[in-house]
């Protein structure tokens, strides 16, 4: 969520006039992330019973296209409507949720309430494994279809890309884990896992809190369709790991697995699976961030994330199998 695109409240008098929200009273850029320009904006409309304020975030896409989002735009519209908290995108007045703005496109969203948990315990990690459930459920009727952008065909036209820019160690470790995997995708056991559209970024700094609550979750610009099973290794390889050691933490991994399984039991595939995918889930974060640090773009502001930390992980889930996925559901 880095400011790649310049906007100022000057820019938007004209341009908000096309949603029913009164006009554009604050605009602040959001500079962490990497992948498109956000703003919290805060609007102003004049009622009968007086000036109303609403509190929003204005998105511009900087890398994904006009005929990309209806993907993750109605993914987001469609898990609203089912009752999970995300947040909601607002149709213009002609029911246009994408729209142009300084020609590229643009969406504007609710603002969640709360704030994240950056230190995360059982108690946190049991709502969001509950909550990544729910969602893995509600979006099994989505009609939409689009592959995870950041699967193995990226690990693969990648890989090369970075591998001359690294030390020898990094560059062996990466072909040997893209190779694995590329392997462990052509197998029985993977073909037969669950899939359906997934968050696929479902990081700390991507969920809300109200105390022990989960209030909501946001960013949804990497989604697609992948394994169900994936986007839970890629969830507990960020909310229950020790950050100086990239070690899981087990009371974190068994509250958050026992709590999915409650709600979405996880099959006899998925159990056979479950140490490589949390390989995958490291080897995706590795590789993008080797990306973005040795192949970057200019942006106003800009937040590089550490490769190293997800080299630490995949180190780490390569020499120490993780606790399993639970056989019985708990009630």
């Amino acid at each position: 969520m880095a400011v790649f695109t310049a906007v100022s409240l000057d820019d938007l008098h004209q341009w908000i006039k096309q949603f029913p929200l009164g006009q554009a009273v604050g605009l602040e850029g959001i500079s962490s992330g990497i992948d498109n320009s956000n703003f919290f904006l805060n609007t102003q409309h004049g009622t009968q019973s007086g000036p109303q304020s609403g509190h929003y975030v204005l998105t511009i896409f900087e890398n994904l296209r006009f005929d990309q989002l209806p993907f993750y735009v109605n993914l987001m519209r469609h898990l609203a409507g089912r009752g999970i908290p995300v947040p909601a995108p607002v149709p213009n007045n002609d029911g246009e949720l994408i729209v142009s703005l300084h020609d590229k496109p643009a969406i504007i969203v609710s603002r969640l309430n709360g704030s994240s948990q950056l230190a995360p315990q059982p108690v946190h990690c049991a709502e969001v494994g509950r909550m990544l459930a729910r969602m893995h459920l509600a979006a099994q009727d989505f009609a939409l279809q689009q592959p995870n952008l950041r699967g193995i065909d990226w690990w693969t036209a990648t890989a090369p890309e970075v591998a001359p820019l690294l030390s020898e160690a990094e560059a062996t470790l990466l072909r040997d884990e893209v190779a694995f995997q590329a392997t462990f995708a052509a197998s029985a056991t993977y073909a037969n896992l669950t899939r359906g559209p997934v968050h696929a970024d479902l990081f700390r700094n991507n969920v809300m809190f109200e105390g022990e609550r989960l209030s909501g979750c946001f960013d949804f610009y990497f989604a697609g369709i992948d394994t169900w099973l994936y986007d839970v290794a890629v969830t507990v390889n960020d909310w229950c790991v020790d950050l100086a050691t990239g070690e899981l933490d087990e009371a974190r991994v068994r509250a958050l697995l026992d709590a999915y399984h409650a709600v979405r039991p996880f099959t006899d595939d998925e159990r056979d699976a479950w140490q490589p995918l949390l390989r995958a889930g490291a080897l995706r974060f590795w590789l993008s961030r080797l990306y973005d640090l040795h192949l970057p773009r200019a942006a106003e502001l800009l937040t590089p994330h550490d490769p190293t930390h997800f080299e630490r992980i995949l180190r780490e889930r390569i020499a120490h199998p993780a606790p399993g996925l639970p056989t019985t559901v708990i009630t």
